[in-house]
């Protein structure tokens, strides 16, 4: 029988330290977030629960042994159960070559092809990336790092833990909590870099209804964009030929069933999967120490330049064009599709309730994708080879 004191100590509340305890609080905000406001609860609701099994004192749901070689561990019976999950589905980079697959199945490329010179929008977001990796390397992260850490810039969760996992996996934790977080709370942080980046007058600029595409059009250009990525950029082919695999069975209207499963079953499973994992990366140990806060931070700034460079770029571009542009759209360069769209639009309608920006802002958002996926290709080629 167990003694008095063996129950006691057995308890989780006596085991609990400051730091889990700090944790379990992030966490219950981060619930606060997803389920009261909906800041992207399919987002925070499984990072939140996997926070809080993570700081649960005596749990170990990521104990993980020493491995004895690439793949094979020593004793699997004794990986904490939603560690197995991390190592085979996020660890490998196979999780986010799947999102980005069912990405391409829920997303219409018509807005980008209509109006291709958003595509520069799309490309002028991406300048956060570069200016945090020289940011990171100013505060001792070496190239790889700084490289994995400019990637939140792109507001692109997967693309973050892909190129992560190439160039510092054992910043992964850290680097995909950011990313996710990032993402999560574009609702939040992009509308008041949006007020202060325009004036209301522009915020109230309407643009012309965009001219429908060919059917013939929207299966070629998935095509198209895969053959040149293979040709130019090798390294971003995983990325964006998952992405384009995925809009390639939306288009070509003759898989069906394939394209409902990669953008509703499978994506839906993996999101689960993933987020959740995400959130368990968070312990205390790992997340409450200067290193973790300084990625946090760099995130943020990446975030907030990306942002800021999508919209000065729409005001350029907007001054040299014939036609009507709401630098608004911008933003959404930055690629957390489609958060960063519905932002653009919701701002638009704040200034006049009868501005539609969502379909204009998809282009550049799209492009914003593409463009992560591009940029996180060019980093792991130059930086990790």
């Amino acid at each position: 029988m167990l003694g008095f004191d063996q129950i006691i100590n057995s308890l989780g509340l006596v085991n609990i330290s400051w730091g889990q305890s700090a944790m379990l609080l992030v966490a219950c905000i981060l619930l606060y977030l997803g389920i009261a406001k909906r800041f992207e609860p399919l987002l925070l609701i499984p990072i939140a629960m996997g926070v809080i099994l993570v700081n649960a004192p005596l749990a170990g749901i990521m104990n993980h042994p020493p491995l004895t070689g690439p793949f094979i561990p020593e004793n699997i019976n004794i990986w904490g159960v939603l560690y197995v999950v991390y190592f085979w589905g996020i660890k490998s980079g196979l999780f986010p070559l799947l999102i980005f697959m069912g990405v391409g199945a829920m997303t219409d490329f018509g807005p980008l092809i209509a109006n291709p010179k958003t595509v520069l929008l799309g490309a002028a977001a991406q300048f956060g990336i570069f200016m945090t990796l020289l940011g990171a390397i100013f505060l001792g992260f070496n190239l790889n790092e700084a490289a994995s850490i400019g990637i939140i810039g792109g507001a692109d969760g997967p693309t973050a833990i892909f190129t992560t996992s190439k160039l510092a996996p054992h910043l992964l934790g850290p680097i995909a909590v950011a990313a996710y977080s990032y993402m999560a709370l574009v609702p939040i942080i992009q509308p008041p870099i949006m007020r202060l980046f325009t004036t209301e007058e522009e915020r109230k600029r309407k643009m012309k209804q965009l001219k429908p595409v060919s059917k013939r059009i929207k299966i070629i250009f998935p095509i198209m964009v895969t053959f040149i990525t293979i040709f130019f950029i090798p390294s971003a082919v995983p990325l964006v030929g998952m992405l384009m695999f995925g809009n390639l069975l939306k288009e070509c209207k003759v898989v069906d069933r394939l394209s409902k499963t990669a953008e509703n079953e499978l994506i839906n499973i993996v999101t689960i999967l993933l987020g959740i994992c995400v959130g368990a990366t968070m312990d205390a140990h790992t997340f409450l120490n200067l290193r973790t806060i300084k990625i946090i931070v760099l995130g943020l700034a990446a975030f907030s330049v990306g942002t800021a460079s999508g919209l000065l770029f729409g005001k350029l571009m907007a001054a040299v064009s014939k036609e009507e542009i709401n630098p608004l759209i911008g933003a959404a360069g930055v690629s957390a599709v489609p958060m960063a769209a519905r932002v653009a639009q919701k701002v638009g309608r704040e200034a006049d309730k009868n501005n539609y920006l969502l379909m204009h802002a998809m282009g550049p958002n799209v492009a914003g994708v593409i463009g992560s996926a591009i940029a996180a290709g060019v980093l792991i080629a130059f930086v990790g080879g």
